[in-house]
């Protein structure tokens, strides 16, 4: 049994079919697809997913495009009748993976600006199925992906934007929002992988992060075959949980990794300056083949 505490979970060893998979593929995709647009120039300024956070800047390049293109007085929540994924074949998308030789997916279940890809109870009407493509792309994914012997992965986002709770009562958030989605994300479609961001706001006590993982080594159904990464806290990120995760290359929050040291990690990246699709980008904007491998 796995302790609440990380002396105790950072002994869980990762399990072994993640040494086995090499290359994975990395989905953002919910209502911020809709207008898919952010600056281009590389950095966060460039990730097309933060396009309802970067409309706060009255003066920044998101809000002049947001006007000009759908005036003022448009809502971000307005995109979500939009977002229909009337394309979205799940089966297509799966082949694919396997034929490019893709061993794991890990798909945005929930970005920060709390839209669900999955009927979450504690969505309401803010949730693929209640609104929009009124379809569980979650779970449609998840079949499809694991059909094919492929990995099933979840990103989660700790926290989100503007939910009221997570503004002004983070206790309530965390214990009756952001925990019973967690949970209810790996009892319904059991995956493989958890990968969870947007740690950086709070440390791993106000998350409640290590009596989560607890229950998801200790009694969860994938206790045994999951593997997480190591965004569980501002304090955490390649220093606690699974394995590291960097960004664009970048080895965050200051982790002094020793030379040598053998430690489970992951490359996670666009295969453009955005996570997100941006419509802004042009083909100069990302990488080829040959360059994504290295």
């Amino acid at each position: 049994m796995f302790q609440p505490n990380w002396e105790s979970l950072d002994k869980r060893p990762t399990p072994q079919w993640v040494d086995d998979v090499k290359f994975g593929i990395f989905i953002h995709w919910g209502v911020y697809s809709v207008p898919a647009w952010a600056p281009t120039g590389g950095g966060e300024a460039s990730y097309a997913e933060w396009y309802w956070k970067r409309l706060a800047d009255k003066d920044g390049p998101t809000w002049k495009f947001h006007v000009e293109n759908y005036g003022e007085k448009f809502q971000y929540q307005d995109f979500a009748p939009m977002f229909k994924a009337e394309m979205f074949d799940p089966d297509q998308w799966a082949n694919l993976f396997d034929k490019a030789g893709i061993k794991y997916v890990v798909f945005v279940s929930r970005h920060h600006d709390g839209f669900c890809l999955w009927p979450s109870a504690h969505s309401w009407n803010w949730n693929s199925v209640d609104i929009g493509p009124h379809r569980d792309i979650c779970g449609d994914l998840s079949d499809a992906v694991k059909a094919r012997g492929i990995k099933m992965g979840f990103y989660y986002s700790l926290y989100e934007w503007y939910n009221p709770d997570y503004l002004n009562n983070l206790p309530r958030y965390v214990d009756e929002h952001m925990i019973p989605q967690m949970k209810d994300l790996v009892t319904r479609y059991e995956p493989s992988l958890v990968w969870t961001d947007g740690e950086w706001e709070k440390p791993s006590e106000d998350w409640k992060s290590v009596e989560f993982l607890s229950w998801l080594f200790n009694e969860s159904p994938v206790k045994d075959e999951v593997a997480v990464n190591d965004r569980w806290g501002k304090e955490t990120r390649s220093v606690h949980g699974g394995y590291y995760t960097t960004e664009y290359g970048q080895i965050h929050l200051g982790a002094d990794l020793e030379l040598g040291e053998k430690r489970k990690w992951e490359e996670c990246r666009g295969i453009g300056q955005s996570f997100g699709f941006n419509r802004n980008e042009t083909l100069k904007d990302y990488m080829t083949g040959k360059e994504l491998v290295h």
